[in-house]
């Protein structure tokens, strides 16, 4: 499955506390197309089995998948850290 990996990924990983308790891994810094994007944001829904949202060179998961997103980033060659949260 190629993602498009150009190289020059540096995504940072958020942790986002939402109204009512929820917590949201967001993924940000993504430079590419949409295409990929919702490629990858795809893969990581999956791969964390849960819902979620790419836009704005977003990814947005539901839950706290932070030490998980990053692996899998890592795995697919993308560079990542964490950040905030």
């Amino acid at each position: 499955m190629d993602m498009g990996f150009d190289g020059k990924q540096d995504l940072r990983i958020h942790l986002i506390r939402k109204g009512g308790g929820k917590i949201v891994t967001v993924i940000r810094g993504y430079k590419g197309n949409k295409k990929d994007l919702k490629t990858l944001g795809k893969y990581l829904q999956s791969s964390c089995s849960t819902g979620g949202t790419f836009k704005q060179n977003e990814i947005a998961l539901q839950g706290d998948f932070r030490e998980k997103v990053k692996n899998l980033l890592l795995k697919k060659g993308y560079n990542s850290k964490f950040s905030g949260g």
